[in-house]
Order: C-alpha cells, then structure tokens, then sequence
C-alpha cells in the first residue's frame, strides 16, 4: 500500500479566467477538477487544501463560469496546482453562456501543457450523465490521464452507495476499483487523491 508522505504547507487562489487566450502557465504540474454543475468541485478542492474558503462555493447550479487556479505548496519542490473547471450540464446563466462553457474546458484540457491529471467528478447518489460520458471518451481518446471521483459519499447510506455503485460502474464501464468515493464533510477520499496526486509529482 502506497504511504502517504505529503504534507500540505499552503494554498492559495492566484486567479480566475474566462477566456482561452487568458489560461495561466504557473510552471508547475496542473490537476484539474471537472464534473456537472453542482457536483462538489469546489467543496473537494477545500477538503484536499484543509482550507474551508479557499476555492468558493455556491448553492446555485451554474455558478462557476470561470477556470480557477490554486498553486499549493508554492515554491517548494512538491509545488502543483489544482484547476477548478466551469461546472456543465445546467445553468441559470442561460443557454448562451452554457454553450460558450465548453470550448473553454477542451481548450484547456487540449492545450493545457503543464496539464498532468484529470479529476472527473461524478455526485454518486445519480447516473452520470450524457454529458459525463462525452467527457470521459474525449480524456480516453486525447490520452488524457484521469480519475473519476464519485462525491457526497455522505449523503448516501453503505447500502444506498452499495446499491448505485454497479449502476455508475456499468454507465461509465470502469471498474469499482477505479473509482474512488469522497466527501467533503467527512474527509473520505482525501488521502487516496493526494496520493495520486503524489505519484504524479514524483514521475516528472
């Protein structure tokens, strides 16, 4: 079993941007987090970081239109960064500001150079969507490594979460192993996630 050995020393918001051109290099390795409207990216983010208002959150579907960037452990030799992507598959913004969402994930995810992971996050109590499935196909065909991360564990009872586990596992055709369940108000989730994280670091 791989031990844990990462100490998170700081964490720190740098920047939001709306705008393909405006994507920051920060000259360390990136983690992006990417998943519905609502899904809990924001929440995770806090959960790893050990800060409770680092990245913000909303109530409100639809509410992160930008691309956020986090830098931890900044000028230390474990330095990387967490990228928070605009949330899809609802908005309130409308349908105009919906469809301008996308070309800035892929421009991210295909342009990305420091780009080392993927972090797809899926709300276990529900089926993933069409859309999350577009998601996983276009990281599988891109060759674009990535971790599917079902959140709100909490929500759910052992059995609830027993029962939906072969309905996401059969949606998304992965393993259970490959998935690793999370919750931002209990914790679980956060080492396996800074593990991965961890392993990345450590093959630059």
């Amino acid at each position: 079993m791989y031990n844990l050995l990462m100490v998170i020393s700081s964490a720190e918001f740098v920047k939001s941007v709306s705008k393909f051109e405006d994507l920051l290099n920060l000259g360390a390795l990136e983690f992006a987090f990417v998943g519905r409207s609502n899904c809990g990216k924001s929440s995770l983010i806090n959960m790893l970081t050990s800060r409770k208002k680092l990245a913000k959150t909303s109530q409100t579907p639809g509410h992160t239109k930008l691309v956020n960037y986090f830098i931890v452990n900044k000028n230390k030799q474990n330095m990387f960064v967490l990228v928070d992507l605009p949330g899809y598959g609802f908005s309130k913004a409308g349908k105009e500001q919906s469809e301008n969402w996308s070309p800035l994930i892929e421009g991210y995810l295909l342009n990305g150079k420091n780009l080392r992971r993927v972090f797809v996050l899926i709300d276990c109590r529900h089926k993933p969507t069409e859309n999350d499935l577009q998601l996983i196909d276009f990281l599988y065909y891109n060759q674009i490594p990535f971790s599917v991360v079902l959140t709100k564990a909490d929500k759910l009872s052992k059995a609830q979460l027993s029962k939906n586990l072969p309905l996401i596992t059969a949606t998304l055709k992965l393993g259970k192993e490959n998935l690793i369940k999370s919750s931002s108000q209990t914790g679980q989730g956060r080492e396996e996630i800074l593990e991965i994280i961890e392993r990345d670091l450590s093959f630059i």
